[in-house]
Parts: structure tokens; sequence; C-alpha cells
């Protein structure tokens, strides 16, 4: 199976959340299923059905957690030769040559992406764009909102 590259700060992420997952989560809903369970019919019983279904959300969760850690390659970016080429893991400081408004970027894998956050997919058309060019550079990103142009400003290996 291919191997799902992390960064180490992301794989930590991503074992405590299946840690409260597992400890927390799961038997939060086996104790409401249970709950449920006592009120009677279960044809028409709505808690019992939300139970369920958030049991499946949580199992689901866990198991592409499980899957995602067991074929994880994790980068530890700091000990990446730091050379001011855009690398997995990397912190990448950009500017919108059109409106000249900065953004900060860090490419991650796809698990552990959070646009929220401004981590981004490696599979992401502004992380491939970015991929292999250096601070300074200009680079053209093909997105599906257009075509952007950004200046490299900045490259850290945090």
């Amino acid at each position: 199976m291919n191997q799902i590259p992390l960064t180490a700060a992301g794989a930590e992420r991503l074992k405590s959340e299946l840690k409260e997952l597992k400890s927390v989560k799961r038997p939060a809903v086996i104790e409401a299923i249970a709950t449920a369970r006592e009120h009677g019919d279960l044809k028409e019983n709505a808690e019992y059905h939300a139970a369920r279904e958030e049991q499946s959300f949580t199992e689901g969760r866990i198991a592409e957690l499980e899957a995602a850690l067991s074929n994880a390659q994790i980068i530890d970016i700091t000990k990446l030769n730091q050379s001011g080429r855009v690398v997995f893991g990397c912190t990448v400081n950009l500017i919108d040559i059109e409106t000249d408004s900065e953004v900060v970027y860090q490419i991650v894998g796809d698990i552990e992406a959070d646009i929220s956050k401004n981590r981004i997919a490696i599979s992401s058309p502004i992380a491939r764009a970015l991929i292999g060019k250096e601070e300074g550079d200009d680079v053209v990103v093909d997105a599906p909102a257009g075509t952007m142009e950004y200046a490299i400003a900045g490259v850290e290996y945090k």
C-alpha cells in the first residue's frame, strides 16, 4: 500500500484525535445507545437512530485514522535540508501579485490538511505549483477559481 506523507506534528495531532475518539467519544456513544434502548420501541426511537449514526461516524473516523497512521511516512521537517526550496512540510509566505496581500501556508499531507489553519494538502494545485520553487520566485497557480500569481516571500522549516 502507498505510504501517506505526514508531518511529525500532524501525526501527533492525528494520534491525539484517535486517542480522544477511542477513550472518550466511543464510550459516550455506547452509553447514548444504551440509554436510548431503554426508551422502548427502536423503530420509532429517534434518539437511538441518532446515536447509531453517531457511532457509525465515530467508528469510520477511527478506522480512517488507524489506516492513515499505519501507512504513514512521518517526515520531521526540522531535519530537512533547509536550502530555501519549497518542500513537503515547510511553511511558505506568499504575496498575491494582483492584490499585494500576504498569505502563509504550510504544505502537509492530505489527511492533515485544514485550510482554516492554513495547512494545505500536498495534492492541492497551490502546493503542486510551489514544490521545488525557491524564495523570490514567482509562481502561477492554475486553480479551480482561476489563475493566480504569487511571489514567494519566505520559506520556513518549523
